[in-house]
């Protein structure tokens, strides 16, 4: 089958999305929570990164130091290489032109334009389908690419899937929502005839049969980034776009038999789209979620069908955030309540609300636990409580405002202190720890591919760099995003930009890792490029809204009042 080719002309003279509340307030960028028990001392480097960027103004009318967010979009700098040219006036690592070389090649044409990236260049291997344009995969390219002043293959991406979105979706009989966005899509030649068709995977060829439902919310995310980078807001004022975003909120926004204000999701619908034991209320899906919604209040136009829908998200995020902020979040003085729990609590007045036995809490999870410190848990559900650190959703956390400035600064206290154990010689744990022996042949079905400390199962991903970059940037500890990159620099390259790492501290490349991964080297490059202007996190993040209510949180004995 064949899509149609869309044609939008573009409106300059729209008011820009910067203009929007609920987009990152850069003033606030240099400044950390108060109250802390801890002192911390800002690095030279700290601040070095906020000055040296090229929206900072030394100082504000209030004598505050700030970075201006008036202008909107922020081409880097290119070289004869084609390649962003560092703004300190030196040359970036080696790595990084290398970087740009390759990403370059992954790109996807269809009928002379480019529509995307595919997942690895690697020919070692049969290719399975690592020769397509994944959804979630593209993002960190786009996100390169966008900083580096090329939006014109992303604005073709987000139309072609959202053309793709349109089809009819049908597995083994069943027909899918309506709102259901591709995982992947191939662009199939044919020498013959010249021509060129798309060729959409929504599951139904993936291993386990299970539709992604990440994508729809990644592509709002990156819509949101598109038009904040590019301060066009025409394409998602488009009817295409905002029926296209409609569709997507209809399908998690729909009322079920659910109480939970949290999304009900299968096993392997995210980046972890193997059996591990996530399905209920995965923490990757729910921050997505929230994330997504807070995009499409920016995003949705204020015409009769976006203002129902925009009551509708407007109640569910008020509902998520205190359900995750309150129940999903893990520190030292939450920990110890949890093991101090009584069962078969009934009425409103229960404490453990989920019924929760103390007994299953495992023995790591002590040891793991910082004194000063904590992270959302990995899932939450009926006499469930997944401790497992998942590194995607608690970085979409902070870029999503879903955590307090305690809570994000908590995160990274952890990351801090469990060093070794989370980033180790190659960052980044997925998740942590790893199941093994019994456990992992009962949660994963005796996966091969997912044996101890090995691809979703406690393996490192390099593809994490730039959300943690993001996520460091906005708390205001840049300096440990840095010294990530540092790590990764000195393997990375050299081992061929591999898609992921084995090992408890992830010394060896993964035993199936292809080589070559696109998301791999597009991470690393978002990360350099978010390091050298910080100004770039405002594609990516969203400021606290302070109008959402915000439920009273039991703060451990790392935080004063």
């Amino acid at each position: 089958m064949s899509t149609a080719s869309v044609d939008l002309a573009q409106n300059n003279d729209n008011v820009k999305s910067g203009d929007c509340e609920n987009d990152f307030d850069f003033s606030k960028l240099p400044h950390k929570p108060r109250n802390l028990n801890m002192e911390r001392q800002r690095s030279f480097d700290e601040r070095s990164l906020v000055e040296a960027s090229p929206r900072y103004t030394p100082w504000a009318e209030n004598g505050q130091r700030h970075i201006d967010n008036e202008s909107v979009f922020s081409p880097s700098r290119r070289s004869s290489f084609n390649t962003p040219r560092s703004l300190y006036g030196f040359e970036p690592h080696p790595m990084f032109a290398e970087a740009w070389e390759s990403l370059r090649k992954t790109m996807v044409y269809f009928r002379g334009r480019p529509v995307g990236t595919i997942a690895a260049l690697d020919n070692s291997d049969e290719k399975l389908n690592y020769d397509q344009v994944f959804v979630r995969d593209f993002v960190p390219s786009a996100l390169a690419f966008l900083m580096n002043g090329e939006p014109e293959i992303v604005k073709n991406f987000l139309l072609k899937t959202l053309r793709l979105q349109s089809w009819e979706k049908k597995i083994d009989r069943f027909q899918l929502g309506e709102g259901v966005m591709p995982a992947s899509f191939k662009v199939l030649h044919d020498p013959i005839r010249n021509t060129e068709t798309l060729m959409a995977d929504f599951g139904e060829s993936a291993i386990g049969r299970v539709a992604p439902v990440d994508s729809g919310f990644w592509w709002i995310i990156l819509l949101r980034a598109y038009t904040k980078s590019t301060g066009d807001s025409s394409l998602a004022e488009t009817p295409d776009c905002q029926k296209g975003m409609r569709l997507i909120l209809a399908l998690c926004l729909s009322e079920g038999f659910d109480t939970f204000p949290t999304l009900l999701c299968a096993d392997g619908c995210s980046m972890i789209d193997r059996r591990m034991g996530v399905y209920g209320y995965p923490i990757e899906i729910q921050a997505l979620f929230f994330m997504a919604l807070r995009c499409a209040l920016v995003l949705l136009k204020q015409d009769a069908q976006g203002k129902e829908l925009i009551d509708r998200i407007t109640k569910r995020l008020h509902a998520l955030s205190f359900h995750m902020r309150s129940y999903f979040w893990l520190d030292l003085k939450q920990l110890n309540d949890i093991y101090r729990y009584k069962t078969e609590e009934y009425s409103h007045t229960a404490v453990n609300k989920f019924n929760v036995i103390p007994d299953s809490l495992p023995e790591w999870v002590f040891d793991f636990m910082p004194t000063f410190g904590g992270y959302f848990l990995g899932n939450v559900g009926p006499s469930n409580m997944d401790f497992r650190w998942f590194c995607l959703g608690n970085c979409i956390a902070i870029l999503s405002s879903l955590a307090t400035p305690e809570q994000s600064m908590a995160i990274m206290d952890l990351i801090e202190a469990r060093w070794e154990e989370l980033v180790g010689d190659m960052p980044l744990k997925v998740c942590y720890p790893a199941i093994e022996s019994h456990d992992w042949r009962i949660i994963t079905g005796c996966d091969p591919k997912n044996t101890r400390w090995s691809y979703h199962n406690g393996g490192s991903w390099p593809v994490l760099l730039w959300l943690l970059t993001a996520a460091c940037i906005k708390v205001g500890r840049p300096q440990i995003a840095r010294r990530a990159i540092e790590v990764a620099e000195l393997r990375l390259a050299k081992d061929g930009w591999p898609e992921y790492y084995d090992g408890k501290s992830g010394r060896y490349v993964g035993k199936q890792a292809r080589k070559h991964q696109t998301w791999s080297v597009a991470g690393y490059l978002v990360a350099k490029m978010m390091l050298e202007d910080p100004s770039h996190l405002g594609m990516i993040s969203l400021e606290e809204d302070r109008q959402m209510m915000k439920p009273v949180v039991k703060r451990s004995s790392s935080w004063t009042c």
